[in-house]
């Protein structure tokens, strides 16, 4: 019989894509030295976006190279879709299940059937606090993010006083969602007025660069040079932003989160784009392979299921030295 995790067990963070599936299979033996392959489920809700994708290449290489056998289910925001298809997987078995990106709220069959089986979860930025869905999850400190990008606004603006922000965030994504609601809230303390009387929501991931657009235009145009920044959850929508805001030919700046080419391109052309963060994915997978591969040696399992990272802000001043999320290998 295939090894159980006896403990915590899964779930998965927000994300949306075309539901795939992927197999392959090598030597790798089982969690705890059997001579079976070690059988691993992968799955993520975000696999068109520029990280989700990285990670879903990236799993499918390290696959490859250690011998696992792989089920990989790409799942397009698909839940209704995404999750029975985890499930069935889970039902054939397996002795670890990857998560990257996928909202633990959305996933709950999913973790139910983990825990069930006794398959346990190893999951990426699928939840902004401990879960025992999970028995481990790194993301980036989204405090830090915010107290980084509002520390930028501050010195820009020469404080946040009497200044006019608008937030933009996206309530499916935890981690968007938890940034925006620390934004505003740190914000109205500085003295800050909140563009819109609280967090305007872009509705889609796939439409956020539109809807941002729409958002401050509108805004700028019923209140013209009535906008010193606006601060957003991530890159694509403060994009959209940051356009709004120059063909207002208005001085507003705009911050986002991801380190995007287009958003680095931005920052470095010195318009209204003024920073974004860098989150150390690459290094938070490193970390959790780590983890799958001491509970495959022995059994071992991490220690904490929690993590939350440190970001960097990225400027003018190292926007250069930056690898943007998009382009990472």
């Amino acid at each position: 019989m295939r090894t159980k995790f006896k403990a915590l067990a899964a779930v998965a963070v927000a994300a949306t894509i075309t539901l795939t599936g992927c197999s392959s299979s090598g030597g790798g033996g089982a969690a705890g030295g059997s001579d079976e392959p070690f059988k691993v489920i992968a799955f993520t809700s975000g696999n068109q976006t520029p990280i989700g994708a990285w990670w879903v290449k990236t799993v499918q290489t390290q696959a490859d190279e250690l011998g696992w056998d792989l089920t990989m289910i790409q799942g397009d925001f698909d839940f209704q879709k995404m999750n029975p298809a985890v499930e069935s997987a889970i039902g054939q078995g397996a002795d670890v299940i990857l998560n990257g990106f996928t909202d633990v709220a959305s996933i709950g069959s999913i973790v139910t059937a983990a825990k069930d089986a006794e398959i346990p979860i190893v999951a990426i930025d699928a939840a902004t606090e401990p879960t025992d869905a999970f028995v481990a999850n790194i993301t980036s400190d989204q405090q830090g993010i915010v107290d980084q990008t509002l520390g930028e606004l501050d010195e820009t603006l020469d404080g946040l006083k009497g200044k006019t922000v608008m937030v933009i965030g996206h309530d499916p994504h935890p981690g968007i969602r938890l940034r925006a609601g620390l934004a505003e809230e740190a914000l109205t303390k500085a003295g800050a007025t909140i563009a819109g009387g609280g967090i305007q929501k872009v509705t889609s991931p796939a439409t956020g660069r539109t809807e941002a657009l729409a958002l401050v235009a509108d805004y700028l145009t019923a209140n013209p040079g009535g906008l010193d920044a606006v601060w957003v959850g991530w890159d694509d929508a403060a994009l959209g932003a940051a356009q709004a805001i120059t063909e207002a030919g208005a001085d507003g700046k705009v911050t986002g989160v991801d380190a995007t080419s287009e958003a680095i391109a931005g920052i470095e052309a010195g318009g209204a784009f003024l920073a974004t963060v860098e989150q150390p994915w690459p290094s938070i997978f490193d970390e959790l392979l780590e983890y799958v591969l001491a509970y495959q040696e022995d059994g071992t399992m991490p220690a904490e299921n929690f993590e939350a990272v440190a970001t960097t802000l990225v400027n003018k001043t190292n926007a250069s030295d930056i690898t943007p999320s998009d382009k990472l290998e």
